[in-house]
């Protein structure tokens, strides 16, 4: 009988414990200096860097501005809303002849925009208002909102 009572009680603990470990997904896609590394500011093209890294899940509101790959790591644990726990922008912004002028790296360090890496041939990056609204906004959408409520 005892026995019996274990054999039951025993996978329903282990059960319950792995229910409480937390869970990461990853939502998105940025890639890494390695791949990074490939591209060649004023040489690639659009059509170089899709082949090398792929096409990116947003792109500049004006035409042949920018390409954005975000990603963020999210972990889920219980019954506890999600947590961000990473984000990372990859932005490589395009001259007029459709190559590549910047290559730079955000990520979010306590609610504040970083850059943590840049390979630059202008002045300085363009755009970085946008990339500073897609930065702060993502994440925190409230569909109550879009419903008046």
């Amino acid at each position: 009988m005892k026995t019996l009572a274990m054999r039951l009680v025993f996978p329903v603990l282990i059960l319950v414990l792995a229910s409480c470990s937390p869970v990461q997904r990853f939502h998105g896609y940025a890639p890494d200096d390695a791949q990074l590394a490939q591209i060649e500011v004023s040489r690639d093209t659009r059509d170089t860097v899709a082949e090398k890294i792929g096409r990116p899940g947003m792109m500049g509101v004006m035409e042949g501005s920018a390409w954005y790959y975000v990603q963020s790591d999210w972990v889920h644990e219980g019954w506890r809303a999600p947590v961000e726990v990473r984000r990372e922008v990859v932005a490589i912004s395009f001259d007029g002849a459709g190559r590549v002028a910047n290559v730079e790296r955000f990520g979010q360090e306590q609610g504040e925009v970083v850059a943590l890496s840049r390979r630059v041939t202008s002045t300085g990056p363009t755009g970085a208002t946008l990339l500073r609204q897609l930065l702060s906004n993502f994440g925190q959408f409230n569909p109550a909102q879009m419903l008046g409520g």
